[in-house]
């Protein structure tokens, strides 16, 4: 809304057509003109008629101050609404706008105004939309490690060394959501640093699956006594091909692009359903071709357009599968941000059943000759 609005604008300060043929300056010279005017031209119908100079005074008098009060409406009016609308902006309610229709000065400032509100009210939006997307981020690992912890204090499991490298894992990757918060305060100025490497495919996301596997019987863990419910009995299965397949991205990001998709199609996916995560060699080198397929409703085609919007929860009749928590709306937004990040696409794919969502990572970029 703000960019369209923007984008309609001049920009402040510059003159319509180049030049301003109504500024405040024009108007108030030609008040004074025409009070000199009406001065002079009373004074010669009394200088012809006789009339007393008392009269032509007070008449002249009379003239110029509505013609005054005329003009300074007319410079006063806006500058009131201006004053209402920055009150408005000051109490943190970014809607209302000036009217700039005026061709001087003051239209202008009223651009202006209008500019510095809809930069406010974004950087509002932007502001909301980063603490649900860290709350979203951060409650998987804490939950994972929760639930590893309460384990260990209920004496279900013991401390051995393959249970803490699962709760030290959890905790590595707080650390980097953590430092992912430095990073995200630079989107407002579309520079955030990506850390590509190249990484062999095959068991970076068999890393991935297992850690979601895990989650998902933490949280049904942690969600039986409160009467809430997460999925456990969903299988999810791993397709890579070749064996060997490498790619060149950020796997920080990548995670959280697998990890939301898997999270998003184990919701959405039936009893004892299948989630099936692709992996091919795309058409530049180490590029990659990802895909997660479910087996649940599917998305209406009418949809595809808005499903990576932030806090959309799909318009189906019942969205998530049974046992399913319903989720914030924010993962798939997420996804198609890291993907973004990386200058790849991300979209909903035909699929003669359930749910498919593709990725396309471009790899290394080549070299010039």
């Amino acid at each position: 809304m703000s960019s369209g609005r923007s984008a309609a604008r001049r920009s402040p300060g510059q003159p319509w057509g180049g030049v301003r043929p109504f500024s405040i300056k024009t108007k108030l010279g030609a008040l004074v003109v025409i009070s000199v005017f009406i001065t002079t031209g009373l004074l010669m119908i009394a200088v012809r008629t006789a009339t007393e100079l008392r009269f032509i005074t007070v008449f002249s008098m009379i003239a110029t101050l509505l013609i005054t009060q005329f003009v300074a409406h007319s410079l006063t009016a806006p500058l009131d609404e201006m004053n209402a609308v920055a009150r408005s902006i000051s109490h943190g309610d970014y809607s209302r706008r000036v009217r700039d229709n005026r061709r001087d000065e003051l239209g202008d400032l009223a651009q202006t105004i209008n500019l510095m509100a809809d930069e406010l009210e974004a950087q509002d939006s932007q502001r909301k939309e980063l603490v649900a997307n860290v709350s979203h981020e951060l409650r998987t690992p804490i939950a994972g490690l929760r639930a590893v912890l309460e384990n260990i204090v209920d004496g279900v499991t013991e401390a051995d060394p393959e249970t803490m490298r699962t709760a030290l894992k959890q905790t590595e990757r707080l650390g980097r959501l953590v430092e992912t918060l430095l990073d995200l305060s630079r989107l407002d100025n579309g520079v955030v640093p990506l850390k590509k490497r190249r990484f062999e495919v095959w068991p970076y996301l068999s890393g991935v699956l297992k850690e979601a596997q895990m989650v998902s019987s933490a949280r049904a863990g942690l969600a039986s006594g409160s009467g809430s419910h997460s999925r456990t009995d969903v299988h999810l299965h791993l397709d890579v091909s070749p064996p060997e397949l490498t790619a060149h991205a950020d796997p920080e990001r990548i995670h959280q692009v697998v990890a939301n998709l898997i999270d998003n199609a184990v919701k959405h996916s039936p009893p004892h359903g299948r989630v099936t995560v692709k992996a091919r060699r795309g058409p530049a080198p180490d590029s990659l071709e990802l895909e997660v397929l479910d087996e649940g409703p599917g998305i209406p085609q009418s949809e595809w357009h808005r499903v990576f919007e932030r806090f959309n929860r799909g318009a189906v009749n019942r969205p998530h599968g049974p046992g399913s928590d319903g989720g914030t709306g924010l993962g798939l937004a997420i996804a198609r941000w890291a993907v973004d990040l990386h200058g790849g696409r991300i979209g909903v794919a035909e699929s003669p059943r359930g749910c498919r969502i593709q990725v396309t990572l471009p790899g290394e970029p080549s070299l010039p000759s």
